[in-house]
Parts: C-alpha cells; structure tokens; sequence
C-alpha cells in the first residue's frame, strides 16, 4: 500500500506513501505536544536518536552533565567524545527527593556547562527523573537539556515545550508499540545541529552539501516506511487507549507487594508508587544472578530480562553491577492474572 520511496519520485505510489509519512509526523508531534511536524525525525532506535543530538549539539572544550541511571545510549557516547578530548562531563545523583536531585544537578553546572542529559526513567529500577524540574534548571541557567524518553514515552503523558526539553530520544517499540528497529528524535534546534550522517535526501540532490531544511538536514538514505507506519498504528492505539500508566502501574505494584514478602527475593527500591516509578521492577534471588533467574523462569513461561541492562551506572549505584538484575517490565496487555502465576514462580524458585 506504501511501496513507493518517500520523497524520491513523483509517481502516484511515492507521493502516496510522502504524504503517509508527513501524517505520522504530524500524529507524533501531537502526541508530545510539538507544534511543528517537521520537528520529528525518525531514526531506527533511540540509541540512534542520542547520539544524533549529542554529537550534533556538543563542541570541543563543553562540559556535559548525565545522571547516575542513564542507559548506555547516553553514557557511551559522552565517554567517546570525553575520551577523544573533545568534551568533560560529571555524573550528578537521582535522589528520591526532587529538590535533592536538582541540587545535584546545579552543583556541577560551571562555565563550559553546554548540555544536561538524563533518562526520565531508569531502564533497570523504574525510577522517575524529575524532568520538568531539571528543564527548568537548564533555562535558568541557559543550557540545553535532552531527555531519553525510552522507558516513558506513551506511558507518561510528556508535553516536550512545557518541560523545556531541546532534543527528545525515545523508541518505537517499547511504551509507544510499534516495531523493532523504530525510533524518534524530536528538535528544534535543527539551527544549532551538525549533523551524523549525511547523503542522499531526494532534495537539492545537485548541491553537495546537506540541505538545511528539517526533516531532510538529518533524514538521509530510505527511510522505514513499514516500521513508520507501524510505529502510527502504535500511537493510534494510545490515543485510542488513553492513559495506561496507571493500568500498569496498578500491576507492577501488586507484584511488588508480592515480592517484598518472599524470603530470599531482594527488591532495590523503595516507597515504589504512582508518580515515582515507572512499570518496571528489577530483583534478584538470593544463590543466583539476573541472568540465571530469567533462564529458570523462561523454563517456566515468562519471559524477563536479565543482566546489565545497558545501564552500568545504574547497577553501580544500586550494588548490583557483579550480579546484574532480573527484570520485570509490565505492558498494556499483561493482567493481574499473569502477575500472581509470575510471583508464584519466583516464590517456587526462591523456595
């Protein structure tokens, strides 16, 4: 039905399948409440995303600041460019408390300070970044702010102009259901942007340079057509849905409950709630790693994570970096039903 090229022909089935693309990103960018469609780029995950912004964004002698819970996606990509000599950056601490985190954060503003990035919910524990707060504290002080929304977009309602967000990274194919190999980065700071990749655009294909002009300064070579337009089909859903946070929620909670009274089960958070947590809860049993519990519950018929998670900070703030994490992360089409046989089965293997 999109079989044609977005962007690369006249035809009848390429401007077919343009004109698709333009509604997805316009579908997108209401979604987050971003008034101008050509502000969404899609890229094929987040990792993708971030390191589109923070390489497009960071000059040589700025100093950036991460957090304590950042995915890989932020870590690794800093670390290169901190490694290359190019940049400094310091790693400000997640509290339970939002003043104390914002005051971690304003400790290590300074001078050269040109960017602030952060999940808004850590991959491996669920905890909550107080990213309105933080947006704040970046205008204040006049530095640009990018939040890795992996773990929160279409779960958490997220307006990107109301919390002074400049680039947002987030997946396809976690909170917003679309698929594998999906991703989108939503900027308008396309001015201040060099860009990763450059190439074809279907645009002034006669200039060598890459045209300046959003989407295509940071769209080039053939877009995923299947995946964008299943990543629609996800968004619609939502929309449809409404709010699933707490529907979720409602679940990882019960089986926290659960959890906490199982002898040999260690839980890493504490207060775990509505507004300071996400869907997703990491354990470990005593006598065995993240990875050894998964494989024992796989034989069982759930199907977790376990690991490192790409997220090393995270499990060295959290103790956990020797023996990584089982992880349980809850979706739209889990039940409470699922939950208690998941709980029994790790109250079994505890046993």
């Amino acid at each position: 039905m999109y079989g044609g090229n977005p962007g690369r022909s006249a035809n009848a089935m390429c401007m077919k399948t343009a004109a698709k693309i333009h509604s997805v990103r316009e579908n997108i960018a209401s979604f987050f409440g971003v008034k101008n469609p050509l502000d969404v780029i899609f890229t094929s995950n987040c990792t993708h995303a971030t390191n589109i912004a923070l390489k497009g964004l960071l000059r040589e002698g700025d100093h950036v600041i991460i957090s304590d819970l950042d995915h890989n996606a932020i870590l690794r990509p800093v670390h290169t460019l901190a490694k290359r000599g190019l940049i400094q950056y310091d790693v400000a601490e997640i509290f339970a408390d939002t003043e104390r985190t914002v005051a971690s954060f304003r400790r290590l503003i300074r001078a050269e300070t040109r960017l602030i990035a952060c999940n808004h919910a850590s991959n491996v524990f669920g905890i909550r970044t107080p990213i309105e707060e933080i947006g704040a504290l970046c205008k204040a002080y006049g530095i640009l702010f990018l939040v890795d929304a992996a773990q929160t977009a279409g779960v958490l309602d997220i307006d990107i102009p109301a919390a002074g967000i400049d680039c947002f990274c987030t997946a396809g194919h976690k909170g917003l259901y679309g698929p594998s190999g999906t991703g989108v980065l939503i900027t308008s700071r396309s001015n201040i942007l060099d860009t990763l990749i450059e190439g074809g655009t279907g645009t002034h294909s006669e200039n060598y340079e890459q045209p300046r002009e959003m989407p295509d300064f940071l769209e080039s070579g053939t877009l995923n057509t299947v995946g964008i337009v299943g990543l629609d089909a996800g968004i619609s859903f939502l929309r449809e849905e409404g709010n699933i946070y707490q529907c979720e929620m409602k679940i990882a909670t019960e089986i926290y409950r659960t959890l906490r009274e199982i002898e040999r089960v260690r839980l890493y958070t504490t207060n775990y709630a509505q507004g300071s947590h996400v869907p997703v809860i990491s354990f470990n049993i005593e006598g065995l790693s993240g990875q050894d519990s998964t494989i024992k519950l796989s034989q069982m018929g759930f199907a977790l994570r376990g690991g490192l998670h790409c997220a090393p900070l995270a499990h060295k703030k959290m103790g956990t970096l020797e023996l990584g994490t089982a992880r349980i992360s809850v979706g739209a089409f889990n039940t409470i039903q699922q939950a208690e046989q998941l709980c029994n089965a790790i109250k079994e293997i505890a046993h």
